[in-house]
């Protein structure tokens, strides 16, 4: 098999794309495959064998492809591209996500792409796994992709709050102030994505509501897309009629980490019976999110594996 290097053109931003700061994306490109990676100008040199040199060219290629479209490119990302040149499998054809203030909003890890590729299939999706791996951000995202194109006619975004308790009566202020405070990390994902202004526009007009889960007892939830957020502390019998709200054009996504119960009685967390009875249901999507797919600080990664070993070593498991 031929070694002759070979030579790919590439724009500027994709060439500063595959080399990444201090060469590391180039570096973790070349201990995948066994390639050598060289960047001598107008473009990227792969060495190495033939079989090799196609799996780099293909990861060197999603690389720049979204370094091209004005997206970000980190190490997460470029794993990504390493993984499904590996594998062979592209981009799953999830729904078109909204531009946020940041640029385009994409997966930046291979769960994250299955994610949104369950939330496009599926009527009820539910995202397992710890903080930092995108899984409320994401499903905000598409939730209010749907919601301006039309494909709904709300969003609505619930979770328990207070320790699951709900007990909100003592709190000052009408029903959005007693709530805003626990719904901090979607009203920031909110205002990344639609905006300050537009975001307050809709929720005056009801277009975008948020509640208790205790106050969507009684209603059916037409039309609309319903995200459940740490619903690892609802309980059962929270569940059972937050799942059963459903209505007709509506999908919901459950989102939530099995091991961060805060209810008196760990074992009434409504989360994981819930996946035990409806993973294998018809229309129902799971994807449980790993250390590996933490997004934050490099740090948080280290610091969820570390939770991870300790409960492996104590025998727990989630």
């Amino acid at each position: 098999m031929s070694r002759a290097p070979e030579f790919i053109a590439l724009s500027d931003a994709a060439v500063r794309a595959v080399a990444g700061a201090n060469s590391r994306h180039a570096a973790l490109i070349e201990d995948a495959f066994g390639v050598l990676v060289e960047t001598p100008g107008g473009g990227v040199s792969l060495s190495g064998d033939t079989r090799a040199r196609g799996q780099a060219k293909k990861a060197v290629h999603a690389i720049a492809d979204r370094a091209d479209q004005g997206l970000e490119v980190n190490e997460a990302d470029v794993r990504v591209a390493i993984g499904q040149a590996r594998t062979g499998s592209g981009a799953p054809g999830a729904a078109p996500l909204p531009v946020g203030r940041r640029g385009q909003v994409a997966p930046k890890t291979a769960t994250q792409a299955t994610y949104l590729q369950a939330l496009a299939a599926c009527e009820l999706v539910f995202g397992l796994g710890p903080a930092g791996t995108g899984k409320t951000f994401l499903a905000v995202a598409h939730g209010a992709g749907m919601l301006l194109q039309g494909a709904v006619d709300r969003l609505i975004v619930s979770r328990p709050a207070v320790e699951a308790g709900e007990r909100l009566g003592f709190l000052p202020g009408d029903m959005n102030e007693k709530v805003d405070p626990y719904m901090a990390p979607v009203w920031e994902a909110l205002t990344d994505i639609l905006g300050a202004e537009q975001l307050r526009r809709r929720r005056e007009k009801g277009e975008i509501e948020v509640a208790p889960i205790a106050f969507l007892r009684g209603r059916t939830l037409s039309h609309a897309f319903v995200i459940v957020d740490e619903a690892q502390n609802a309980s059962r019998a929270q569940m059972k009629m937050v799942l059963t709200r459903l209505g007709e054009g509506s999908r919901m996504a459950v989102t939530g980490d099995p091991t961060q119960i805060d209810l008196p009685n760990p074992a009434d967390s409504g989360l994981a019976h819930a996946v035990s009875l409806l993973d294998d249901v018809k229309g129902i999507g799971v994807v449980r999110f790993s250390s590996e797919d933490v997004v934050r600080h490099p740090l948080v990664e280290r610091i969820v594996r570390a939770y991870d070993a300790d409960a492996a070593r104590r025998g727990r498991t989630v």
